[in-house]
């Protein structure tokens, strides 16, 4: 196992590195003072299982560090070793693995390194939900098989319900997504009508139409039938952050916002 140790002052540094080597005896432990020096030794190749990191340090601080890792090695846990326990919000919104509060002692690195060999949840198919990919393309499947649908925009009108995580929308916000250029507005009320009913249609057939929610003229899905990447991240599962790589829907140009407010930048 290679770990990463990243702090800026010698003495804790030499802390941290004889803690994570009583914690894991067999680790190769590389020691940085500048966030800078791990980025170029990722850019050279070097792929860390684990990084530990101070926050707090001049230059590239913990927190960009830890961005830059997703980019660079999506692969490699952060765990965070910091005196200020206030970093423990962003800590949570960059996802990441775990936080250390100093001084660093040697029970708690081996605990954290013990929470990282857990298995991740099985996401095998749920035979009582319908499997959603959407980052890169966005895919539907059924029981392990792609789920086939008659009209194009029947399965962009799911992708965009899947994007509005459960909640309703109405048909104007549907017609204003679907075309950004405008179309008559009768004309485009009747498509959306036609789309809503093949939507219906094609989750009939596989059972499961009590995944459309639809009252006073709104639309909308219930979360809790649908397994899917994009909420798996939002709920903070390391796996899909870590497949996550700024790709999003791709086929559709009004998943652009969400790909947007993914890319998180905390604040400074």
């Amino acid at each position: 196992m290679l770990i990463f140790a990243v702090e800026d002052e010698p003495k804790m540094l030499r802390a941290l590195h004889h803690a994570i080597a009583e914690a894991e005896p067999e680790a190769v432990i590389r020691d940085f003072a500048k966030a800078s020096e791990v980025i170029r030794a990722i850019g050279e190749g070097a792929r860390p299982e684990v990084i530990f990191s101070d926050v707090e340090m001049p230059g590239m601080d913990g927190l960009e560090l830890a961005l830059r890792v997703k980019e660079g090695s999506p692969e490699s846990r952060i765990i965070f070793v910091t005196a200020f326990p206030k970093y423990a919000a962003q800590a949570y919104r960059l996802h990441i693995n775990g936080y250390i509060v100093k001084p660093v002692e040697t029970e708690r690195v081996r605990e954290e390194l013990q929470l990282l060999r857990q298995p991740p949840v099985s996401q095998k198919f749920r035979e009582d939900k319908l499997e959603v990919r959407c980052f890169g393309y966005f895919e539907v499947f059924w029981q392990g098989k792609p789920l086939i649908f008659q009209r194009t925009q029947t399965k962009e009108l799911l992708a965009y319900l899947i994007d509005r995580k459960g909640a309703a929308c109405t048909s104007d916000e549907i017609i204003t997504a679907f075309w950004e250029n405008g179309r008559d507005e009768k004309s485009a009320k009747g498509h959306i009508r036609v789309l809503i009913n093949d939507l219906k249609t094609t989750l009939k057939s596989i059972r499961l139409e009590d995944l459309l929610i639809r009252e006073r003229r709104q639309i909308g899905i219930r979360r809790d039938l649908v397994d899917c990447d994009y909420y798996r991240m939002l709920d903070g599962d390391i796996t899909a952050v870590n497949a996550y790589r700024g790709e999003y829907m791709k086929q559709y140009s009004w998943a652009e916002l969400t790909v947007a407010n993914l890319h998180f930048t905390p604040d400074r």
